[in-house]
């Protein structure tokens, strides 16, 4: 397949006859150094000017070279934007540019102005990517350059918070030691502030800057990403601070998706860890190049209709458009624990029952999936009762199954009282979704250094008395996700999530050092006197575990989506249904087509759809059934 490639490298231009490619010089920035980059261009044989999508990595530019993001793949010469590719200063092709405080802004911002100079260029700019590739576009859009039109920053938020690198006051071991395997370096400042102090809160205030922020931006994020409260918070903080000019025109897509950076759970695809999401595959391309297309190509594709927060709920596995989130009827529901292990929504009524596990540091609860950055511990959604419910240090609480669906949406909190023959220990939580299978599949994460307890400053740490009772509360990340009739809820509790977070001693003594450990004993109040609970934010909850079943719904399914040109439609004729309505509508509710179907035999029937006349954008499609019964599907015409 022939593209062109520009790879700006020494201001000498020669053909490689083999690939096809231009190879030219680097970018020069306001230092005098120079920034690798690679420049991949339609056809400009006939002079036309192109708008441009920055990608700035520090994993080296050269990967782009077997296929460009954003499903363009080798297709450069038909694409309707060029792309410039660089290697941030100190990184692969741009080591030799390396300098004692790098600014990478303004970087940033030389590169997007070397763009709007050049020939080819319409002079309009956005910039993309995921992660560090992220972080970098902040950076950029802080410096305001002129010619920067609108960004998408994927799994990333700029923020640096202590809470990043400790949460609950425990070191997350594994992600600092992944940024050193990549090249950062960060563990040395990292380690040399273990409490908060005023680093951090310098770092905070800097870091947090949506005022600056001047242009469109469409952020990504996914619920199994380790980033999802900085993203949301951040996205808040748009909302709130941009300037008025462009504080409507933020977006933010959120997606059952991991971080992404190795293996098949990555952004936008199907399989997330051991679970797969058909649903919202390719969404985060297909989102993106609405938006791209609407700031840069000056497209009417409906964008501007589209809600502040787009947001996929799992479990029911829809995508859900709101203006807020989390939403306003979201109302907070104690799940408690039990002395017989089990999760409910009624108080325990003994007096003095307590639920005890041991934690040796020695032999630590393993990580098992979640948010993490590291292949071996696997990314995203993993079946946690194979090989940490299975163990005898964790104590395991299930609700019943469910009749009704159970419906979260926001931050869930856990609230333990708690006692220990230690001086210091960890509480670790683990909350699950488990399917009628036995599958207790993990959602998110938490824990508590209990030094920490009292805050995070030098002066709030103490250590504990062993036999004394103290309430802890475990914050959990921002989720949307759905409880299914059959399933239980489910909440892990352990003293160990390792390696994800570094392993407590036990000792009170200092972290991160060499010493003794002590296994610890440690219990778990369930009692009328100190009870403990799971903090949920539910959405229309009457007690989902005791509410009589209403009617099931009748099977329904509706693929590709996106789609291009048609759309398939799966019905199912059976004792509960066999007429059907559907009507598909556009953001703005009117209806572009209309359907009655009776179904003669007891079978699943597939309607072929055209959508080859809609226009590009997002519409819904209705089906509703004798019984009343309804169900909406979001899709996305490319």
């Amino acid at each position: 397949m022939k593209y062109i490639l520009l790879v700006i490298a020494s201001f000498s231009f020669h053909i490689l006859l083999a690939q096809n490619h231009w190879v030219v010089d680097s970018i020069p920035v306001r230092d005098g150094k120079k920034i690798a980059a690679d420049v991949y261009l339609p056809d400009t044989s006939g002079g036309q000017t192109f708008p441009a999508i920055l990608i700035q990595t520090p994993y080296n530019r050269m990967f782009y070279r077997y296929a460009l993001p954003l499903g363009f793949g080798t297709q450069i010469q038909n694409s309707p934007y060029a792309f410039v590719i660089t290697d941030w200063r100190c990184f692969y092709g741009s080591a030799s540019a390396c300098v004692t405080n790098t600014d990478r802004g303004k970087d940033g911002y030389d590169v997007v102005e070397w763009i709007a100079s050049q020939l080819w260029s319409d002079q309009k700019i956005g910039t993309w990517g995921p992660s560090a590739l992220g972080e970098i576009q902040y950076l950029t859009a802080k410096e305001k350059p002129p010619h920067l039109t609108c960004a998408i920053p994927l799994v990333a938020a700029p923020q640096y918070n202590y809470q990043d690198y400790y949460q609950g006051g425990d070191l997350r071991k594994e992600y600092v030691e992944t940024l050193d395997a990549l090249g950062f370096g960060l563990s040395p400042i990292i380690m040399a502030h273990k409490v908060y102090d005023y680093f951090w809160q310098y770092a905070e205030n800097a870091s947090f800057y949506p005022i600056q922020i001047e242009v469109p931006v469409l952020m990504i994020g996914g619920w199994y990403d380790h980033n999802t409260n900085n993203i949301i918070d951040f996205y808040k903080g748009l909302k709130q601070s941009s300037p008025l000019i462009v504080r409507n025109k933020h977006k933010l897509l959120m997606g059952p998706w991991a971080h992404g950076g190795f293996s098949t759970a990555q952004v936008g695809t199907s399989q997330q860890g051991q679970l797969f999401y058909p649903e919202a595959a390719g969404w985060s391309d297909s989102i993106a190049l609405l938006f791209f297309d609407h700031y840069m190509r000056n497209i009417n594709n409906g964008w501007d209709s589209i809600s502040d927060y787009l947001y996929f709920q799992m479990g029911e596995n829809i995508w859900n458009y709101s203006n807020a989130f989390p939403p306003q009827n979201a109302t907070f529901y104690n799940f408690y624990l039990h002395s017989d292990l089990t999760l409910s929504n009624t108080a325990p009524t003994d007096l003095n029952t307590t639920v005890h596990i041991n934690y040796n540091p020695k032999n630590p609860s393993p990580t098992v999936g979640g948010a993490t950055l590291t292949q071996s511990l696997g990314q995203g959604p993993f079946d946690q009762s194979p090989v940490v419910e299975s163990r005898n240090d964790i104590a395991v609480f299930t609700s019943q199954a469910l009749v009704n669906p159970v419906v979260l949406k926001g931050k869930a909190s856990v609230v333990l009282n708690i006692s220990s023959n230690t001086l210091d220990t960890d509480f670790a939580i683990r909350l699950t979704d488990v399917y009628p299978d036995g599958r207790s599949m993990l959602l998110i994460e938490g824990i508590k250094r209990l030094r920490f307890r009292n805050g995070y400053w030098a002066n709030d740490t103490v250590v504990m008395q062993p036999g004394n009772i103290y309430q802890i509360t475990i914050d959990l990340p921002y989720l949307a996700h759905t409880f299914l009739a059959g399933h239980k809820i489910r909440l892990d509790v352990s003293s160990s999530n390792y390696p994800r977070f570094d392993i407590n001693l036990n000792n009170g003594g200092a972290m991160y050092v060499a010493g003794d450990t002590i296994v610890a004993y440690n219990s778990i109040q369930v009692n009328s006197n100190f009870n403990s609970y799971v903090k949920l934010p539910l959405i229309d909850f009457a007690s989902g575990i005791e509410k009589n079943i209403n009617s099931p719904l009748f099977y329904c399914n509706i693929f590709p989506n996106p789609a291009s040109d048609f759309l398939n439609i799966e019905l199912e004729k059976n004792d509960y249904s066999s007429k059907y309505n559907i009507e598909i509508t556009d953001v703005f509710g009117r209806v572009i087509k209309n359907y009655n179907l009776n179904l003669k035999e007891a079978d699943v029937h597939t309607f072929l759809v055209s959508i080859c006349p809609f226009s590009k954008g997002i519409y819904f499609i209705k089906i509703s059934n004798e019984k009343n019964q309804i169900y909406v599907k979001k899709i996305l015409k490319i």
